[in-house]
C-alpha cells in the first residue's frame, strides 16, 4: 500500500489539483448515490460526487455513518462555493491488505499535512493583492480513448505576486470552509509562449522559488 494519498511530483510542469477531506458522506438519495454532500467536523456541506469505482468500494467496506478520509479533485464552479469530486479514500486501517503482516506497525488513517490539503500545481492566470484573490489553470491529462478534457480555473485566496502571471506555480493550500487558502508558494518557471519558449528563457530551465504566503 502506497504511504501518502497524493503522489510526488514526477515532472516540473505537472499540472495537478488534489487534496485530503475528512466528512460524513450524506447521498441526495437512493435514486442519486452518486451525488451528495461531504459534513466536515463544523457541519459544512460541501457539494461533491463520487467517481469511478468508489461507489462499490463503500457499500461493501466503508461504515457510512462515520466521517471518512477523502480524496478529492476540486472545482470552483460558483464564487465562493466548493465542488468537489471523490476520487478515493485514504483509511489504511479499514483497507490494508489482508496478507499484511502481524504485528507490523498500526497503519496511519492521518497524514504529516493534516487534514483539508491540497497540493494545486499549475498556470497563474490571476492575481490581486487588494482582496487576495488568486486563479490558477489546471490543464487535465487526455484520456485512454483520446479525449482531451478541457482546462479548468480553481478560485484560491493568498498573496501571489503580479510578476509571477503566467508562470507556473506549485501551492500548498488548506480548505477553510468553502475557500482554498494558500499557505505556501512555489515558482516553477514562465509557461512557454507560443513560440516555445517562456519570458526570460526556457521554460523548463526556469529557477524555482519558494516562500510561505501570508493570509
Amino acid at each position: 500500500m502506497r504511504d501518502h494519498p497524493i503522489p510526488a511530483v514526477t515532472e516540473p510542469l505537472q499540472y495537478r489539483a488534489i487534496g485530503v477531506v475528512r466528512g460524513e458522506f450524506r447521498a441526495d438519495s437512493d435514486e442519486k448515490s452518486t451525488r451528495g454532500q461531504l459534513i466536515d467536523s463544523d457541519g459544512q456541506a460541501l457539494e461533491c460526487v463520487v467517481l469511478g469505482r468508489m461507489l462499490t468500494l463503500m457499500r461493501r467496506h466503508l461504515d457510512m455513518s462515520q466521517p471518512h478520509l477523502w480524496v478529492v479533485y476540486p472545482r470552483c464552479r460558483e464564487q465562493e462555493h466548493l465542488h468537489l469530486q471523490i476520487a478515493g479514500i485514504w483509511e489504511p486501517s479499514t483497507l490494508s491488505r489482508s496478507d499484511d503482516l502481524e504485528g507490523s506497525a498500526p497503519a496511519e488513517d492521518s497524514l504529516p499535512e493534516g487534514d483539508d490539503y491540497f497540493s494545486i500545481r499549475g498556470e497563474l492566470v490571476y492575481t490581486k493583492a487588494e482582496t487576495a484573490d488568486v486563479v490558477v489553470k489546471v490543464r487535465q491529462q487526455p484520456r485512454a480513448d483520446g479525449f482531451r478534457p478541457l482546462p479548468f480555473k480553481l478560485q484560491l485566496k493568498g498573496q501571489l505576486a503580479l510578476e509571477h502571471l503566467r508562470h507556473f506555480v506549485s501551492l500548498d493550500v488548506r480548505r477553510q470552509g468553502q475557500l482554498l487558502q494558500i499557505e505556501s508558494s512555489e515558482v516553477i518557471a514562465p509557461m512557454p509562449t507560443r513560440g516555445g519558449k517562456g519570458r526570460g528563457g526556457a521554460a523548463r530551465r526556469g529557477a524555482s522559488s519558494t516562500r510561505p504566503v501570508s493570509s
